[in-house]
């Protein structure tokens, strides 16, 4: 029977995964207001990735802290790609838990990109523009690859990944062919610097390597490989943050050896002992060591708090599927998330970590049977309680136990002397608190400060106590610490315990200040005593037994009326509390997430509590006229509430946080703020209607103002009347004046406009006290008495001045210049400051020399991107530098000094086509990645060696007079090797020696006739070797044992794969366009393989073992004109995608029919 066209649609192959993604889909879209395109009804499903992620710093170090909104931004042209590959990617990557932004249509108004546009590609660290043949004909997609290309250029994680679509990269990269007619278009309407810029642009873009798409590719097969690329480098360098332990690493050690990696066997490790004993620290610290070398992993922490309420399994097992396979989902039932684990998650080398497990959790009926597990799955289980292991029918247990005498003194003696060596009088004492603490870390640390600076007598007293106390009674050791502390410290306690870990301390402490809690000196006691400390991100921590201590506390105020305590910790007793409009004066802190509830609250559910001190509504409908109601309120914080009251009694109001709220003009709050006079800190940030700032004229005690992305906001902000303004953040507004006299105000430490999409009129003069200056479109103001400055930084300032005595600001730090012109012929300045430790400059033109760097003894940073100097001097007096990056410098010829820059980590030259040698790299032992791209002229490298033994990223794709690489394989450390496009290169040595390399790439290596590797590797992932059209043989792949990723695409003399058919962990094979192989061994063993390409393999007769790869999603076999038959493909339930264009003499395709979702295309 002949093939007919017929497609079976289904946007996901599981219904339960339908409805998520349509949650996701619209949750997106109702965000942006307004849909960005209605998904085509035939759009086809791909195949699943891998994935990971990775954080986007803060400039400002402002309290408010907002979450990355996107991770990738996704660029292209509508009417060439939204149909259907674009939507098709999106869709992906949404699915798999990559926040992603679908540009919009409807945002792209005007001549200019729009705000929300430049915010949505700042946070991404993923640019992906799909370069279609009419691509450059938007003026909306040119600025938006410029922006793209600027970000990628300050080197702070960014990375593009261009796919190029129906267009030759090489007419993207020289604006010919479409681009050419699309530039005379441009020239007619806009001036010569900015069709310069979207050139250069397109220039860099265009030299990358990315993915061509032509008519005969597999479109499915190409999303699967560009959602792994962003999944790996969102993950990249992924590890938990641990708490200290002394004599860890025995632990650690102990623990690894019995997961026994190297083994076949499910092994579950179960990590027991008593609260406090360190458990989860032993766990962290083995998953960050061991994570690399398995395929998936998560981390699940509180299990014991996942498991509560009724709920409590499918919540847990919606984490682990989402976390290993990257996708939001969520489970309807028990036993459908044993199906999707036994079917999704049990065949990946995986590592899961449960930590806090209780005897709620039951394995088989959260996880299934153990036996469904792949033989390299490795699970940790840390538990207080035995029994939760011993109903497992295999497992490995380790005992922590007490720490050691030794270890335990010295961990006590730490935090009550503040030293390892006591007097002799004070040592035999400490001795007798180690005993009665059990070797417990946790009790060790929390009673050792307790007892810091204290007199004989208070050590004595406290002792006696503990020696009453049962020895497993944890709790009640940690409250001896509690029980000393004031009334006001106490106070602070139960506040962070309920509803402030992870939050950063500033404005909680207006609050407390406020409540007369007298907090500075409260904090510093609780950390003193270890009941509390800060994250790198100043943000409150707790270890998970001090956090329950005080939610007991809490607890016992009323054990069965939750609105009777002082706090509701809970969001299942705040959300029923509300919902029964129950209530009382006793609670002073309530928090609610209304996400998943539909509840709307009044302000008659709110008229009992009239001691609330703290109000957190997220995602909540408020409604009614709140005045009068609250009058103890300090802090109301409204987070993406769909509606807000028409009016608020804000007398006592201290903070308020209405980020993502419908605030609009005329909103009669602003009356309740007329009348309050304890205002410090007003947050507005995303509250797209405004279009005015309000007065705030009365709020004289404002010390922080956030209008972040308030992008309709224009117009004069006044600000004269705040004396005690600290910070200001206009970024992504249209303010363009800033009324009053800023040298009046001596305590603003922050200014942040950048981005600012009007120009700022110059501020006239500031005060000494500010520490941060960052201004766009703006003139610059006087500098020289800013003593205190740390950070400054311009964007696009025309004719941008930088006064001569600039050094004098010896506290600045950092300086950045992005894309700004200066008035002094060219000129930046004629000696930067000393105290310099980054320095970022890029695009700013006609810049074409810089002073002297000698004299930057404390810089560790130096970016330079886009300018035209010859020459870096001074560089090799830069003894501190860690990270040096040049990209696209036309003119430089030389990098003299780089040898002496010894404590180096990372290098990245860049598109330096002029650059024709480097100094020898032999020096710099501590280099980790070195990166040095499309420098066309570059014929060697030297220095490579056992020296660099640090280097574990070696890039140097694009260097095309490259003839050879002297010491790659004594680069013992070397994990990525990425050497396309070096055509010259005709050989490599034997690269057995790198025991550590995960992933190789060759592409377009025309020269290279053979890659070398004669031993076993387990350590190699990924293998590319694209337009190598030199290669006649490859190694045996059976030595690549681990081997997820196999491009061998285009190799046109390869003529044999011999060792495939070993290859089980195989996921992703592409052998398209090797027109000379004529045979397949057998692929049945390929069980893991989710997409197989060898289109356009015309001397291929038959696919032996096809029938059996039962993971296969996608399977691309256009042009393949020698194929007369398949084996039945019935077996193959997971098929979505299916090509067989071009497929001449192949009549029938058999056992597909009836597959739900799948496409085929003839």
């Amino acid at each position: 029977m002949d093939l007919k066209i017929w497609t079976i649609w289904s946007f996901f192959w599981q219904v339960a995964v339908a409805v998520t993604s349509l949650v996701v889909a619209v949750t997106f879209l109702l965000k942006k207001k307004k849909k960005n395109s209605k998904p085509s009804d035939d759009t086809p499903k791909s195949s699943e990735s891998e994935s990971s992620g990775a954080e986007q710093q803060q400039t400002s170090s402002t309290p408010c802290s907002w979450p990355v909104e996107y991770e990738v931004f996704l660029s292209f042209r509508g009417p060439d790609v939204r149909a259907n590959f674009a939507d098709f990617l999106h869709k992906f990557l949404v699915r798999y838990k990559i926040r992603t932004f679908l540009d919009d249509e409807e945002l792209r108004k005007g001549e200019k990109i729009a705000p929300s546009l430049v915010k949505a590609i700042e946070e991404s660290k993923v640019y992906i523009p799909v370069l279609s043949p009419n691509y450059a004909r938007s003026k909306w997609c040119l600025q938006e690859l410029a922006q793209m290309m600027k970000c990628c250029n300050q080197g702070n994680g960014h990375i593009m990944l261009p796919i190029f679509f129906m267009v030759e990269p090489r007419d993207v990269r020289r604006q010919d062919g479409p681009y050419k007619a699309a530039f005379q278009h441009h020239r007619k309407k806009y001036d010569a610097e900015t069709i310069d810029e979207w050139k250069e642009a397109l220039q860099e873009v265009g030299a990358m390597k990315g993915w061509h798409i032509t008519e005969s590719d597999g479109q499915g097969a190409i999303i699967d490989e560009v959602v792994a690329k962003v999944w790996s480098h969102l993950t990249q360098n992924y590890t938990l943050v641990t708490d200290e332990l002394i004599g860890i690493d025995s632990h650690v050690e102990e623990v690894t050896n019995l997961l026994n990696l190297g083994c076949e066997g499910v092994k579950i490790i179960g990590i027991y002992g008593m609260g406090g004993i360190g458990k989860t620290t032993i766990a962290k610290a083995v998953y960050n060591k061991v994570q690399a070398q398995l395929d998936h992993y998560i981390f699940v922490e509180d299990v014991r708090e996942i498991l509560v309420g009724h709920d409590g399994a499918i919540n847990l097992q919606s984490k682990i599927i989402s976390g290993i396979l990257r996708i939001d989902y969520k489970v309807k039932d028990a036993s459908e998330g044993i199906r999707v684990i036994r079917e999704r998650i049990c065949k990946r080398r995986a590592l899961i970590v449960l930590d806090d497990v209780d005897d709620r959790f039951e394995f088989d009926l959260i996880l299934g049977k153990l036996d469904d597990f792949s033989s390299e799955t490795r699970i940790i289980i840390t538990t207080r309680n035995k029994r939760v292991l011993d109903v497992l029918q295999e497992f490995k247990l380790y005992e922590p136990g007490e720490m050691s005498p030794d270890h335990a003194l010295q961990l006590f003696n730490k935090h009550a002397f503040g030293t390892d060596n006591p007097q002799e009088e004070e040592a035999i004492l400490s001795e007798e608190f180690v005993k009665v603490a059990t070797g417990l870390p946790l009790a060790l640390k929390v009673v050792g400060s307790l007892l810091f600076r204290q007199d004989r007598e208070f050590w004595q007293a406290k002792l006696i106590e503990l020696k009453d106390l049962p020895p497993t009674k944890v709790q009640e050791r940690l409250k001896i610490s509690y029980n000393e502390l004031s009334y006001n410290e106490k106070q602070i306690f139960l506040d962070i315990a309920c509803s402030f870990i992870g939050e950063n301390k500033v404005f909680p402490l207006y609050m407390w200040t406020d409540c007369k809690f007298y907090p500075e000196s409260g904090i510093k006691t609780l950390v003193l005593r270890c009941l509390i400390k800060f994250n790198e991100r100043n943000e409150f921590w707790m270890h998970d037994h001090v956090r329950d201590l005080g939610r007991a506390i809490i607890h016992e105020e009323d054990n069965q009326r939750p609105w009777k305590r002082s706090r509701i910790c809970s969001n299942e007793d705040a959300f029923d509390m509300l919902e029964r409009e129950e209530g009382s004066d006793l609670v002073e802190v309530l928090r609610v997430n209304m996400a998943d509830e539909n509840l709307q609250l009044t302000d008659q559910v709110f008229k009992k509590f009239s001691g609330l001190r703290y109000l957190e509504v997220q995602h909540g409908r408020l409604t009614g006229d709140f005045k009068g109601i609250l009058p103890s309120i300090r802090w109301l914080r409204l987070h993406e509430c769909s509606s807000i009251p028409i009016d608020l009694n804000l007398n006592k109001l201290v903070i308020l946080d209405m980020h993502s709220c419908p605030v609009e003009d005329d909103w009669r709050g602003w009356g309740g703020i007329k009348v309050t006079c304890k205002l410090k800190a007003i947050n507005l940030s995303f509250c797209g209607e405004l279009t005015t700032a309000p007065n705030l004229s009365h709020c004289r005690s404002l010390e922080f103002i956030h209008f972040w992305t308030c992008w309709e906001m224009r117009g004069e902000l006044h600000v004269g009347s705040f004396k005690n303004l600290k910070v200001l953040s206009l970024t992504m507004t249209k303010i363009t004046k800033l009324n009053g006299d800023f040298a009046r105000l001596k305590n603003l430490q922050e200014i942040v406009a950048g981005h600012l999409t009007q120009e700022l009129e110059e501020v006239a003069a500031l005060p000494p006290s500010l520490k941060q200056l960052a201004l766009s479109s703006s003139r610059v103001p006087n500098l020289s008495e800013l003593r205190d400055l740390e950070h400054l930084s311009f964007e696009r300032c025309d004719q941008l001045e930088i006064p001569g005595d600039i050094w004098k600001l010896s506290k600045l730090t950092t300086l950045e210049l992005w894309d700004s012109s200066f008035s002094n012929s060219g000129i930046i300045v004629s000696v930067f400051p000393s105290s310099l430790k980054s320095l970022l400059i890029s695009g700013c033109e006609p810049l074409e020399k810089l002073p002297s760097l000698a004299n930057l003894n404390n810089l560790k940073e130096l970016r330079l991107m886009r300018v035209q100097v010859h020459e870096v001097q001074g560089l090799g007096d830069l003894r501190m530098l860690e990270t040096l990056v040049i990209s696209s410098g036309p003119n430089l010829g030389n990098l003299d000094g780089l040898e002496n820059l010894l404590l180096l980590k990372t290098l990245k030259v860049e598109n330096c086509c002029l650059l024709k040698e480097l100094p020898s790299l032999s020096n710099l032992t501590k280099l980790q990645l070195l990166e040095i791209s499309s420098c066309q002229l570059l014929s060697e490298i030297q220095g490579l060696g056992e020296r660099l033994k640090n280097l574990k990223n070696l890039n140097i794709g694009g260097c095309t007079q490259l003839i050879e690489i002297t010491g790659l394989e004594r680069l013992a450390s070397l994990e990525v090797l990425d050497m396309s496009g070096c055509k010259c290169i005709r050989k490599l040595p034997d690269l057995s020696t790198l025991r550590n390399l995960v992933e190789l790439v060759v592409d377009e290596c025309t020269q290279l006739s053979e890659v070398t590797i004669l031993e076993r590797s387990e350590s190699l992932r990924s293998l590319s070797m694209v337009d190598c059209s030199s290669i006649a043989q490859l190694p045996n792949l059976s030595r690549f044992v681990n081997l997820k990723s196999l491009q061998i695409s285009r190799c046109t003399r390869l003529s044999e794969v011999k060792g495939l058919e070993r290859l089980e962990w195989l996921e992703y094979l592409s052998m398209s366009g090797c027109s000379w192989i004529k045979e397949l061994p057998d692929l049945s063993g390929l069980e893991n393989v989710v997409t197989l390409d060898i289109s356009g393999c015309t001397g291929l007769t038959e696919v032996v073992g096809l029938e059996n790869l039962e993971a296969l999603q996608a399977l691309q076999m256009a042009n393949c004109k020698s194929i007369k038959q398949l084996p039945d493909l019935s077996g193959l339930k997971h098929l979505r995608e299916l090509d067989i264009t071009g497929c001449t003499q192949l009549a029938e395709v058999a056992g597909v029919h009836n597959f739900e979702g799948l496409v085929i295309k003839l």
